[in-house]
């Protein structure tokens, strides 16, 4: 059976960081764009990050730009989000999808219509 599972998310307190791993059952990330959205209680899904099959192409939130770092581990077929310097506002369901019907595309969207297949999410908690 095909899905992600996102994991790596917890409480962590203010200035501290956290790894997201992304990883995939039943097919390969190495072959789709991979982004990363988060989902805040009352407020819309927001894109984070994404990165296209080429790994050099990255793109970044406004919001996070500077603190946090998408990446591929191909031999794992996993994708991580590396964050840093949290605040309490980055609070939220992390979640990561996978664009299925992009298969090798050199581009990704910061855009969640994009991703038709989704984790179950990992809340991250920034709290002192």
């Amino acid at each position: 059976q095909e899905h992600l599972v996102e994991s790596g998310g917890g409480l962590v307190q203010p200035g501290g960081s956290l790894r997201l791993s992304c990883s995939a059952s039943g097919f390969s990330l190495d072959y789709y764009p991979v982004g990363w959205f988060r989902q805040a209680p009352g407020k819309e899904r927001e894109a984070i990050s994404c990165i296209a099959v080429t790994s050099n192409v990255e793109f970044y939130a406004d919001s996070v730009e500077g603190r946090v770092s998408i990446s591929r581990d191909r031999a794992g077929n996993m994708v991580y989000l590396d964050m840093n310097s949290l605040t309490p506002n980055d609070t939220a369901v992390y979640y990561c999808a996978a664009a299925r019907e992009a298969l090798g595309a050199p581009y990704c969207a910061l855009v969640p219509a994009s991703y038709n297949s989704w984790g179950q999410g990992t809340q991250v908690t920034v709290s002192a």
